[in-house]
């Protein structure tokens, strides 16, 4: 047994080992890789000798809120696990593109991405509605794609991807018993592009069939996710500093109906969770969906800290193009639904969309549409132009010249240009929160109860707390306000919490533990009085005993 026993360190070394010379002789075999400026290129075979999760990702995207909020997820996702995500594209290694499929103009911008991509040497993954929906087109062959409902595989698509493989995950989510899913968990970490703002996707998919969209073709049927999920990601979204959530989907109407809930019961369920100081925004709703739900939606946009705003796109004004859209609703079922919004919720801001010159559009059903914005005067008004989308009904449908179709736009578009929704506004006092910066840079952005945008001084602090201010001047687009106040948080308010800052991914920190430790450190300095005057007090019973001891011997 003596032999196996090591006396020293030098025991370790036997006569057989490698001599120093050789080992220093072998050293001609190690490859040292020099270090490169952020500017040089690298090289694809390179790669595979990096540390997984090191690399820079660019993420680039179009469309709605929804695509936003996914962009925020697989960006949280790709962040915690190491990975560095960077607006400067030039220098990322990969560029993350998450599409969108409704108009032809954002799908165009898509493919010239992918092409300044390709010659540049980067690698790339497609996300979104274009691949999901037309996975073979011509411009996503040979690239990785992940699916819109995928979201939460990003890392592994993006590390192979980087490898030089192409992976393509575009299943849908289900669950066996409940049919289609929501999608990728609500809880995944996530990155925001605006901290102040935390955006809840409640369903994907919608019920309709609009013969001009193609998003149904990648979102597919409506899968709602459960109201208790969404309610725990808004509790979590607080407590992490957000102070404004916006609610997103395809259809936010249609939510529920495949899980035997419904938009109105999930919406109270929120403002229960809603800290004083934030606000909830309800996201678009077409017009079938809400039409069984207006009593109880006005009860909620009339709550003190939900939007009393609502997006409801009517698309045309005339019943004919509305059934060769398959809208399923009429212009007296829209109108029903503004009217009544508009007497139970005073002040509530209608939002819409008008799509000009859809092929069946006569000048008469132009006429009609042109009558239904001249009616209502809608201050925030959506115009597009039909674009054919490949494989929807109303492509094969024979089109109107392009030139009349620019006509048509043209004159809605003067004519929303020539009203003023605003002045009635002026000299209002008005309580506005504020969460962006503005383009120019020189104020920040603010929004009322109206979810009007209101322009406030550029002043330190104001950013994620509820403002006071007093409307001075109105324009076509927003409201500018002079500050009166800054309104008091309280204990419960998100804009105490907001004060922590937003969540940081890269340092490997959980908000919840940054909560609890800044409570407990204010709690410990909250009672520095109280026991400094406990310790004083026993002080003095003492001194007092000591005297008592000493005259007493």
């Amino acid at each position: 047994m003596s032999c196996d026993i090591i006396e020293d360190i030098e025991d370790i070394v036997s006569k057989n080992d490698v001599t120093p010379k050789e080992r220093q002789s072998s050293k001609h075999f190690v490859k040292v890789r020099p270090r490169k400026n952020d500017s040089e290129e690298v090289a694809r075979d390179e790669l595979q000798s990096f540390v997984p999760g090191t690399q820079k990702i660019y993420i680039k995207t179009w469309g709605c809120t929804h695509n936003s909020s996914d962009s925020e997820y697989m960006a949280g996702q790709l962040s915690s696990y190491g990975f560095l995500i960077t607006d400067e594209k030039e220098s990322a290694d990969l560029w993350l593109l998450n599409s969108c499929t409704v108009k032809t103009p954002a799908e165009d911008h898509f493919r010239n991405e992918i092409q300044a991509a390709k010659r540049t040497g980067k690698s790339v993954v497609l996300a979104g509605c274009v691949p999901q929906g037309a996975p073979d087109t011509q411009f996503c062959k040979g690239l990785s794609v992940i699916g819109v409902q995928q979201i939460d595989r990003v890392v592994e698509v993006v590390e192979e991807t980087l490898k030089g493989n192409t992976v393509r995950l575009l299943k849908s989510k289900r669950e066996k018993g409940k049919g289609r899913l929501g999608g990728a968990a609500l809880s995944l970490p996530k990155v925001r592009r605006n901290p102040l703002i935390e955006i809840i996707p409640i369903n994907t998919g919608c019920l309709n069939q609009c013969t001009y969209c193609k998003t149904k073709h990648a979102r597919g049927q409506l899968g709602s996710y459960p109201p208790e999920e969404i309610v725990a990601r808004a509790q979590q979204s607080f407590e992490e500093g957000v102070c404004e959530l916006w609610l997103t989907s395809e259809d936010t109407g249609a939510y529920g109906r495949d899980i035997g809930a419904s938009l109105p019961e999930l919406l109270h369920s929120l403002t229960k969770v809603i800290p004083e100081g934030c606000m909830m925004r309800v996201g678009m709703t077409n017009p079938p969906y809400i039409l069984e739900h207006l009593e109880e939606m006005a009860k909620v946009l009339s709550h003190p800290q939900v939007y009393s705003f609502l997006h409801i796109p009517v698309q045309s004004g005339s019943d004919s193009v509305l059934a060769d859209m398959k809208r399923e609703y009429c212009r007296a079922d829209f109108e029903n639904v503004v009217d009544f919004l508009r007497e139970r919720v005073p002040g509530v801001t209608i939002a819409t969309d008008i799509i000009c010159g859809f092929p069946t559009e006569t000048e008469s059903d132009f006429e009609e549409t042109m009558s239904l914005c001249e009616k209502y005067k809608f201050p925030s008004l959506f115009i597009n132009q039909f674009f054919p989308r490949p494989g929807t009904p109303a492509a094969r449908m024979t089109r109107i010249p392009p030139a009349e179709v620019k006509r048509r736009t043209k004159r809605l578009s003067e004519f929303f240009q020539s009203y003023q929704p605003y002045t009635h506004r002026l000299n209002e006092v008005q309580d506005v929160l504020v969460t962006e910066v503005s383009h120019s840079g020189h104020h920040y952005v603010g929004h009322n109860k109206f979810y009007e945008q209101v322009l406030v001084p550029k002043i330190p602090d104001l950013m994620g707390k509820m403002v006071t201010v007093k409307i001075v001047e109105t324009q076509k687009h927003c409201l500018i306000g002079t500050l009166i106040k800054i309104k008091e948080p309280t204990e419960n308010s998100c804009t105490t919490s907001s004060k922590t800052g937003p969540i940081s991914v890269e340092n490997g920190i959980n908000q919840s533990q940054v909560l609890k430790f800044n409570v407990s450190k204010l709690s410990f300095e909250s009672s520095k009085p109280s026991l400094m005057a406990y310790s004083l007090f026993v002080c003095m019973i003492a001194f007092i005993v000591r005297l008592l001891w000493i005259f007493w011997l």
